[in-house]
C-alpha cells in the first residue's frame, strides 16, 4: 500500500484525545485505529504485532542477516490535538498546486492563502493533502504513522536489506502529554529511537520545549447586583487582573525560536468561580523555573490584596528538554542528516517549539531525537501534507535504519 493511501485511511478514524477524560485511551477512536494497524503490521509478516489495553502498538521486524546492532525505536502518535475537531474528517488531494490561494470550503470562504502560510510556497508543483476547511487533517501524526507503516512493508518485503532489529511503537494521547504513561520500554527492547513527528520536510530536532501545565482557580463573593457594594467580588474579574499581570508579548503570537512563553489555552467561570488553564515552556531550565515562579508570584499578590485563598495555583510539569540526553548521543544526529543528504532532502535543525513523545523517552532511557513527516500547519484547519514529500521521509526512514545495520 502507497503512503499517501495509508494516511488517507488513517485521516478516516476520529482520534481526537481528551485531556478531560480519564480514560486510557482518552478516546475510544484511538483504540479503534490501534487495533486496525497492529491487524495491519501483523498481515505485514510481524508476528508479535499487537495493541496493548492501554491502547498502544507494539512491533518488531527483525534484522537483516548478519547484523547484530541492537534495537531501533521508530515512533508515532495516533491522536490529533484538541483544538480542532478530528471528526468526519474530508481530505481531498490538490494536484500540482499552482502557489495560489487554496479553497478549502467555498460556502464558508475558508481559504488557505499563500500570504498567511508562506511555506506553501515550497511546494509548487507537489499534491498536497488538505480538508474541507472544517477539521484538521490529522498530518500530525498520523503521516509518521502512515511513513512508518510503509517502510514496516518495505523492509518484510525485503529481508535481506540491511536493517537493525526496528522497533515499532505507536502511542495514543501524546497531543494531552499522556503519550509516554504506559509505554512498556522493556517490551519495547531499543536501545535508541526516533520520534517521526515534526513537520516540514528536512526537519530534524533534538532540542524542545521544557513544559509545564498550570491551572489556576479564582474564588469569587456573590451578591445581589443592587446590593453588592463592599461585597462582591467577581471571580472573572480577579482572573483578567491575574492575566494582565503576566508579560503581555511572552505568548505564542510574539515569540519565535527558543522563546518561551505564557498560553492561556482555556478559560471558564462565573462570578463564583473562574478558571484559567495555562501552558507554560521554555527551552532554558532556568527561565522555565523563573516562568513558574512568577505564576506563583501572581497569585500571592492578588492573594494579598483580596484575601486568603482568593486564587489558588497548580502547576504540574509535562517534560523536560531532551538536548542534555540526546546530545549525549551524536551518532543519532550524524545518522539522520545522512540518511536525508542520501535521499536529497536539506536537513533542517530546528528547536521543537512544542513537545514529542521522544522528550519523555530521552529522560527514561530511550534516546529520541525528532524527524520530519512533511505535514505543516497542525492543529487547525489549514493543515495540509505534501504526498511527495512523506513519499520521500519514508525513503529517509530507508536510508536511516541502513546505517544502523
Amino acid at each position: 500500500m502507497h503512503v499517501t493511501e495509508r494516511f488517507l485511511k488513517y485521516a478516516g478514524f476520529d482520534t481526537q484525545s481528551d485531556s478531560r477524560s480519564r480514560q486510557i485511551p482518552s478516546t475510544p477512536g484511538q483504540l479503534a485505529l490501534a487495533k486496525v494497524l497492529a491487524q495491519e503490521l501483523y498481515d505485514l509478516g510481524i508476528q508479535d504485532a499487537h495493541c496493548d489495553e492501554s491502547g498502544y502498538v507494539y512491533g518488531h521486524i527483525p534484522p537483516s542477516a548478519g547484523c547484530t546492532r541492537p534495537g531501533l525505536a521508530l515512533i508515532a502518535h495516533m491522536d490529533t490535538a484538541m483544538e480542532m475537531s478530528g471528526a468526519n474528517i474530508r481530505p481531498r488531494i490538490v494536484k500540482n498546486y499552482d502557489g495560489g490561494p487554496i479553497t478549502l470550503n467555498q460556502e464558508l470562504n475558508i481559504v488557505t492563502r499563500p500570504e498567511e502560510f508562506p511555506s506553501l510556497k515550497a511546494h509548487i508543483g507537489q499534491d498536497l493533502i488538505v480538508t474541507d476547511g472544517t477539521t484538521l487533517l490529522g498530518a500530525d501524526d498520523k503521516a509518521g504513522v502512515a511513513e512508518i507503516m510503509t517502510l514496516a512493508q518495505f523492509l518484510m518485503e525485503n529481508p535481506d536489506f540491511p536493517h537493525p532489529p526496528v522497533c515499532i511503537l505507536f502511542t495514543p494521547d501524546e497531543e494531552i502529554g499522556r503519550g509516554t504513561d504506559y509505554v512498556n520500554l522493556e517490551k519495547l527492547n531499543a536501545a535508541y529511537g526516533y520520534t517521526v513527528d515534526g513537520g516540514i520536510l528536512g526537519e530534524l530536532s533534538y532540542e524542545n520545549f521544557n513544559a509545564a501545565a498550570a491551572k489556576v482557580t479564582f474564588h469569587g463573593i456573590t451578591a445581589h447586583p443592587g446590593s453588592a457594594k463592599g461585597v462582591l467580588r467577581s471571580a472573572m474579574l480577579v482572573a483578567m487582573e491575574y492575566q494582565s499581570l503576566l508579560p503581555v508579548y511572552e505568548t505564542p503570537a510574539c515569540t519565535e525560536g527558543r522563546e518561551g512563553f505564557f498560553h492561556l489555552n482555556h478559560m471558564e467561570g462565573s462570578a463564583e468561580t473562574a478558571v484559567l488553564d495555562y501552558l507554560i515552556r521554555d527551552h532554558d531550565d532556568t527561565r522555565f523555573s523563573q516562568r513558574q515562579n512568577l505564576m506563583k508570584d501572581c497569585a500571592d499578590f492578588l492573594n494579598r490584596k483580596y484575601g486568603p485563598d482568593t486564587v489558588e495555583i497548580a502547576i504540574t510539569e509535562n517534560y523536560r528538554n531532551m538536548y542534555q540526553k540526546v546530545n549525549a548521543h551524536p551518532e543519532l544526529i550524524q545518522c539522520a542528516i545522512s540518511a536525508m543528504e542520501e535521499t536529497s532532502v536539506t536537513p533542517v535543525i530546528l528547536p521543537i517549539r512544542g513537545g514529542t513523545d521522544g522528550a519523555r523517552l530521552s529522560y527514561e532511557g530511550l534516546p529520541c531525537p525528532n524527524l520530519c513527516t512533511g505535514g505543516l500547519n497542525g492543529h487547525g484547519r489549514h493543515e495540509y501534507v505534501s504526498c511527495q514529500a512523506m513519499e520521500q521521509v519514508t525513503e529517509i526512514l530507508k536510508n536511516l535504519v541502513k546505517r544502523f545495520a
